[in-house]
């Protein structure tokens, strides 16, 4: 029974949840864009359209799945289940409150999970055989890996003023006030970055549909389509999820029983929903940029911003030591 408990229920229990949030998010997105562009959205499956993700859900997974013939047979059905297997692994060492596995390096673990994304899309562009959907995947893998270098370091210059990569480190840290307000900077450029990292508009290069119909997924239909889709929206939550759990968890009282741990991280999910329907309110209301655009923003702005604040957290670090102990 402990068996089945630890390698069965438990990860359905995670999993089941992250793909049903996923599921309401599309409907959330359809309806945000809708109103934003004066119309409703979906409202004919179901009340108010609530059951329109279960019908599109259904509607993919039974339609006949097309194979290119040129295509790489085995490699062309790994890349999505690798795509979708990664966004929900790197669910395991968040606290929801309780997390599925118990990590002293969980930030470490969720980036060098989200790096290995670049595989399942490189996978995808080149098992495909097709120019358009091998265009999509060097974009998209050129756009990912820009932009985890800028997370990395806006990462570590927090680990250095929280001491530590665990992620309830960053929740003890901010028992009394919010990281926020002493690195709004790096909350700026964190938040960007995700939304880059995510492929979002107004960084959704990958899938420029004016230049390449769909980019490195394009060759793609019914189930591995909607493998990808899942997979995308599972990484747009828990990049709001880490978000809020860095920059915004001032609610946690761990050493308290006035506020049990599961009620405080109940505010979190709050501020989950409200910097998702942020991604929502810029995708509608920006353009896309240019790719060279795209690059500067990381290389020549990011960068630079990151490294000077490890230098500043550095000194800040030194002069403390320094500092004796008051009696």
């Amino acid at each position: 029974m402990k068996f089945i408990a630890t390698y069965i229920i438990n990860p359905l229990m995670l999993i089941i949840p992250v793909l049903l949030a996923v599921a309401f998010l599309t409907l959330l997105e359809r309806k945000v864009l809708g109103y934003m562009q004066m119309r409703k959205g979906p409202n004919v499956v179901g009340p108010f359209g609530l059951l329109q993700p279960i019908a599109d859900g259904v509607k993919l997974f039974i339609k006949e799945p097309i194979h290119p013939s040129m295509a790489s047979p085995l490699l062309f059905n790994a890349a999505p289940i690798m795509a979708l297997s990664i966004a929900l692994l790197m669910w395991s060492p968040l606290p929801l409150p309780l997390s599925l596995t118990e990590l002293n390096m969980g930030m470490l673990f969720i980036l060098a999970f989200s790096s290995l994304s670049v595989y399942a899309i490189m996978g995808a562009g080149w098992a495909s055989n097709s120019k358009y959907a091998l265009i999509g995947a060097l974009r998209a893998i050129a756009q990912t890996i820009s932009y985890e270098v800028s997370l990395g370091l806006i990462l570590l210059g927090i680990v250095l003023l929280v001491g530590g990569f665990s992620l309830q480190t960053f929740l003890h840290a901010q028992e009394n006030m919010s990281l926020f307000w002493f690195t709004w900077p790096l909350c700026m450029m964190w938040i960007v970055s995700t939304i880059a990292e995510t492929n979002r508009s107004p960084f959704d290069l990958v899938e420029g549909e004016s230049e390449l119909v769909s980019g490195f997924n394009v060759e793609y239909a019914s189930g591995p389509f909607a493998l990808f889709f899942l997979a995308e929206y599972a990484n747009i939550l828990l990049m709001n999820a880490i978000s809020i759990i860095l920059f915004f968890g001032s609610e946690y009282k761990a050493n308290t029983t006035s506020q049990h741990p599961t009620q405080a991280l109940g505010h979190s999910y709050y501020k989950t929903c409200i910097l998702t329907i942020l991604f929502l309110w810029i995708r509608a209301a920006l353009p896309r940029y240019r790719y060279d655009q795209l690059m500067h923003l990381t290389w020549k702005s990011f960068l630079p911003l990151a490294l000077g604040f490890i230098m500043m957290s550095l000194m800040i670090l030194v002069i403390m030591a320094g500092i004796p102990p008051l009696d």
